[in-house]
Formats: structure tokens, C-alpha cells, sequence
């Protein structure tokens, strides 16, 4: 089911809320599609959405699916 969001602030993209929705990093061009897709007329309002824009937005994906990203081990001391 697609969670409706209401900007309430100065300054929001589309990214940020799909970041706020899910906090999921990578893979943001598929859901970034299919809120474009969502919502007829949204890219015509600019980067920058207007106060009170109502934007629909997909279902995360499932765990499994989701980006997640691995950084080596520092070690401060010798092995």
C-alpha cells in the first residue's frame, strides 16, 4: 500500500522524502520512478517541491532487496 506524505517544509526534493520513508540507501532510481510514476505532474513542480505538494509513495522494498553497504574492519592495534 503507498504512504501519502504532505511537504510541510522548505527545501524538500522527492529524494528526501523517499529517504525519510524508508532511510534506505541505493536502489532510490527504481522508487524514485515509480513515485514519478505515481504522481502525474510531480517533475513539472521543480527539484524543490511547494509547501503542501501530497506525494504518494511506493512500498519499500522487501529486506532482503534493500542496499546495504559493508566497510572494511579497522583495527586500531596489531592482529
Amino acid at each position: 500500500m503507498a504512504t501519502k506524505r504532505t511537504v510541510g517544509g522548505a527545501g524538500i526534493t522527492v529524494e528526501i522524502l523517499l529517504w525519510r520513508h524508508g532511510k534506505v540507501r541505493g536502489a532510490t532510481s527504481a522508487r524514485l520512478t515509480q513515485t514519478l510514476e505515481m504522481n502525474p505532474g510531480l517533475a513539472a513542480l521543480g527539484a524543490e517541491l511547494p509547501l503542501g505538494t501530497v506525494v504518494m509513495l511506493p512500498d519499500l522494498p522487501p529486506v532482503t532487496e534493500r542496499a546495504t553497504s559493508t566497510a572494511p574492519a579497522v583495527s586500531l592495534f596489531d592482529d
